[in-house]
């Protein structure tokens, strides 16, 4: 299956193209679902994941998912204040 994504570039935007196999698109469609997400988003989050924890070996996976879900909560503006207690 192939999938076309816009991207903005310093001269405005441009289209890449590339080839996924049926059985990656299925199995993010099912992933995807479940957190309400697009497919494109899904693989977008994967790719994002997977890069994460190549540049950081020293760091548990959880901790990296966990932080990227933080940040997509930053940039939505979904953040709440944390009250300390004592």
């Amino acid at each position: 299956m192939f999938f076309a994504k816009l991207i903005s570039s310093a001269r405005g935007y441009i289209m890449t193209m590339f080839k996924l196999s049926d059985e990656l698109i299925e199995l993010a469609r099912s992933h995807a679902e479940e957190k309400h997400w697009s497919v494109t988003r899904q693989i977008e989050y994967w790719a994002r994941l997977g890069k994460a924890v190549e540049d950081n070996p020293e760091l548990p996976v959880k901790f990296i998912q966990d932080t990227l879900v933080a940040v997509e909560e930053a940039n939505a503006s979904q953040l709440s204040d944390y009250r300390f207690t004592s």
